[in-house]
């Protein structure tokens, strides 16, 4: 891995560790945030970790970019993943319907499997946190298996309900806020997300993992979850 450096803005630089997104990379880039945090210390304004890259964002007033440049290369040097970090497990729940995801019926039509198959095939597995971004405590997650992968919507939704849970290319997330999106819909979670009272707001974080666990109505709306039919949104 040769990391490499790229001007964002007067006072932020790009960290690129891969050119590919792959679960695999989710130990070095930790350890790297790690390094960073700790070699930046007061100076550092923020650190936005993405699939394969880390913004650092500095303070300008009492570093310039040579110095954040070498502590860049100071802080990543004989670099090693850490065994002991790791994130915690969320299991979400997830009501699979096609009153509150759409997509459900594409998806099966795709991979050739059943909607039932769908359901199982995206709940079976444990997603890796890799980024927040795009709203509040919306956590990007993969990888899902090959035959669930689909490009977003042609034209995105106005507005998507909170929990929606959906699918873009390989990735899988869940809508924190009510917003617009064109991910592929599949169904709901009642999991509050994003809370300002929380530390750190996000339930998830870079790291973590996710489980998708199918529920039935009934337990869905007994968590707290609102069945307003996508269509009712619009």
């Amino acid at each position: 891995m040769k990391p490499r450096v790229e001007v964002v803005a007067i006072d932020c630089l790009m960290v690129r560790l891969f050119e590919v997104i792959a679960e695999e990379n989710m130990p070095w880039m930790l350890a790297a945030s790690e390094r960073l945090r700790a070699g930046f210390g007061g100076h550092l304004v923020d650190l936005v970790p993405s699939y394969t890259t880390l913004m650092v964002h500095y303070d300008l007033t009492r570093l310039g970019p040579g110095q954040a440049r070498e502590l860049i290369a100071e802080a990543l040097s004989d670099l090693q993943p850490n065994a002991t970090t790791s994130g915690q497990c969320h299991v979400l729940p997830v009501w699979y319907d096609l009153s509150v995801g759409p997509e459900l019926r594409l998806l099966s039509e795709r991979s050739g499997w059943s909607v039932s198959e769908v359901i199982r095939r995206h709940s079976e597995r444990e997603y890796q946190v890799f980024a927040l971004g795009f709203a509040p405590g919306f956590a990007f997650m993969g990888l899902v298996v090959e035959p669930l992968a689909a490009p977003r919507l042609d034209t995105p939704r106005k507005k998507v309900a909170a929990g929606s849970v959906g699918i873009a290319e390989r990735q899988t997330a869940a809508y924190p806020v009510v917003s617009p999106g064109g991910w592929n819909l599949i169904g709901r979670t009642p999991s509050k997300l994003f809370d300002r009272q929380r530390d750190g707001y996000s339930l998830m974080q870079p790291g973590d993992t996710v489980r998708f666990a199918a529920v039935e109505h009934a337990e869905f709306i007994r968590l707290g979850g609102d069945d307003t039919p996508l269509e009712a949104l619009a």
